[in-house]
C-alpha cells in the first residue's frame, strides 16, 4: 500500500514539474514584434453636390423558432456581405449552431440561413467532447481569406471557453475543418472571443479576447496570416473588464472600448495603445453609461469614432449610436438605433407590445421576410413575454466599416433576429 501511494505521489509531482515547465516555456517564449496596423485605403472620393444619403435595416436571420445572439458582420470584395450568429432554443443549449446568411448588394436583401458549425462537427475535428458553443466572429482578411472564430465549452460554463478557428479561400462557399487556437497554458480554457479584429501591414491579425476564470479582462491575441497564435498582451486586469473593441486610428495607435463587469461606476472603460497593441495603458472609465453590456466602435473620417451601445445604468432597451473624438472628451447623440416606447424599459401588456413589436418588425423586414410576421407575432408568448408583461431588448451590437466606406452594424434584436443597419457619411453628416 506504501509503495502504491509513493507511486501515486511520483505521478503526481511529475504532472506537476511538467505543467510548472510547459507554463514557463510559455510565458518565457520571446515576445514577437508586433508589426503595424494596416490602415484601410480611403474609399474613392464622391463630390459632396453628389451624395446619396442612406440609412437602411434589414433582418440578417430568418428562422423563428430559435433563440439567436452574438452576430457579426464582414465585407465581402463583390460589395455584398456574410453575417454569422449563434441560434439555438437558448443561450448555452446543446443544440446551439454557428449559422450565417449573405447579402446580395444588387437586390439589398439578405439570402437563406447557413449553418457553419455544430457542436457534433467542432467535436469531431478537435477530438475533445464539446458542450456548448458560442460567441462567432467573421472576418475578411487583406490576402482575401475569410475567417470564422467561435466560442466552445467543453466543461463548465464559459469561464471554460477555448477559440475555434475556420478559413475560407472562396468566400465562403467551402470551410476549413475547425481547429482550436492555443492561448493559455492553463488546460486553454477561458479565452472569448467577440468583437471585430484588427489585421497588421505584413498580414498579421490582432483578435480582442477576454476571459471570465479567476478573473474578468482583456487580452489582444496577436496570430500569424495563416492564425496560429504568436503572442498575446494584457489589455486589463482584475474582475470588471470584457468583450473590448478596438479601433484603428492610424499605423500605430488605437483604442480598446471594454464593457464594465463591476459595480463601482456604470460606465464604458477605454485603453490606448501607441506601439501597434504591445503595451495598452491601464483602462479608465469614459462618461458613456454601461450597463454590463457588449458595444462596438469604428472609425470616422478625421480620426474620430462611432460607438454602438447600451447607454443606460441598466437594462438594455435601448441601443444608441453615438460619436466622439479621438480624445474622447465629448459624446455626441447621432440616433437611437431601437429603443423601448417606454422611457425607463417597463414591460408591455401583450396586446400593446403585439401592436408595437409589429411595427418595428415591418420597417426591417424587407420583402424576403415581409410573410414571416403573423408567424412571429403568434410566437410571442413563448419568445419574449414573461409573467410581468413583454420587453425590448437590444444588445451586442457588431461594427464594420465596408471598402466602400459605408458602415454596417448588426445586433440581436429582441432576441428574435439578427438585425442589420447600414448607412453613409452622408446620412451620418446630416445628421450632425
Amino acid at each position: 500500500m506504501r509503495a502504491f501511494r509513493s507511486a501515486h505521489l511520483s505521478m503526481g509531482l511529475g504532472l506537476v514539474a511538467l505543467s510548472a515547465v510547459f507554463i514557463s516555456a510559455w510565458w518565457l517564449s520571446p515576445a514577437y514584434k508586433v508589426s503595424s496596423f494596416a490602415v484601410p485605403k480611403a474609399a474613392p472620393l464622391v463630390a459632396e453636390a453628389e451624395w446619396q444619403p442612406f440609412y437602411t435595416s434589414r433582418f440578417a436571420s430568418s428562422d423563428l423558432n430559435e433563440f439567436v445572439h452574438s452576430s457579426s458582420i464582414t465585407g465581402l470584395p463583390d460589395g455584398g456581405l456574410m453575417s454569422v450568429w449563434f441560434a439555438g432554443s437558448r443561450e448555452g443549449a446543446a443544440d446551439v449552431q454557428v449559422r450565417g446568411a449573405r447579402f446580395d448588394a444588387a437586390t439589398g436583401e439578405w439570402g437563406d440561413e447557413l449553418v457553419l458549425a455544430t457542436r457534433e462537427s467542432t467535436q469531431g475535428a478537435v477530438h475533445k467532447y464539446i458542450r456548448k458553443l458560442g460567441n462567432p466572429v467573421i472576418a475578411l482578411a487583406p490576402d482575401q481569406r475569410l475567417w470564422l472564430l467561435y466560442v466552445s465549452v467543453s466543461v463548465g460554463g464559459w469561464a471554460g471557453s477555448a477559440i475555434n478557428a475556420m478559413h475560407s479561400d472562396d468566400l465562403g462557399k467551402t470551410w476549413s475543418t475547425p481547429r482550436q487556437l492555443v492561448t493559455t497554458p492553463f488546460f486553454n480554457i477561458s479565452t472569448l472571443v467577440r468583437s471585430a479584429p484588427v489585421f497588421h501591414a505584413d498580414g498579421s491579425m490582432g483578435l480582442p479576447v477576454y476571459h471570465e476564470f479567476l478573473g474578468k479582462f482583456a487580452e489582444y491575441l496577436y496570430l500569424s496570416p495563416t492564425g496560429e497564435v504568436l503572442d498575446k498582451m494584457r489589455i486589463s486586469s482584475g474582475k470588471h473588464s470584457l468583450q473590448p473593441t478596438i479601433v484603428a486610428l492610424d499605423e500605430w495607435n488605437a483604442i480598446a472600448l471594454l464593457r464594465y463587469a463591476g459595480s463601482t461606476h456604470h460606465q464604458i472603460l477605454a485603453s490606448r495603445t501607441q506601439d501597434a497593441g504591445q503595451t495598452w495603458s491601464e483602462p479608465y472609465p469614459e462618461d458613456p453609461s454601461n450597463p454590463n453590456s457588449s458595444l462596438a466602435a469604428v472609425v470616422t473620417p478625421g480620426q474620430g469614432m462611432l460607438v454602438a451601445m447600451n447607454d443606460l445604468e441598466d437594462g438594455r432597451f435601448r441601443l444608441s449610436l453615438m460619436e466622439t473624438n479621438d480624445e474622447m472628451d465629448f459624446w455626441t447623440p447621432v440616433i437611437e438605433l431601437d429603443e423601448s416606447p417606454d422611457f425607463e424599459g417597463n414591460p408591455f401588456e401583450p396586446e400593446v407590445y403585439r401592436e408595437i413589436i409589429g411595427d418595428k418588425f415591418r420597417l426591417s423586414s424587407g420583402p424576403r421576410r415581409q410573410g414571416l410576421l403573423d408567424e412571429f407575432l403568434g410566437n410571442l408568448d413563448q419568445r419574449v413575454c414573461k409573467k410581468n408583461g413583454c420587453d425590448f431588448e437590444y444588445e451586442y451590437p457588431y461594427f464594420i466599416k465596408s471598402a466602400d466606406g459605408n458602415y454596417h452594424l448588426v445586433y440581436s434584436w429582441n432576441n428574435s433576429f439578427i438585425k442589420h443597419i447600414s448607412f453613409n457619411d452622408a446620412w451620418l453628416k446630416e445628421r450632425m
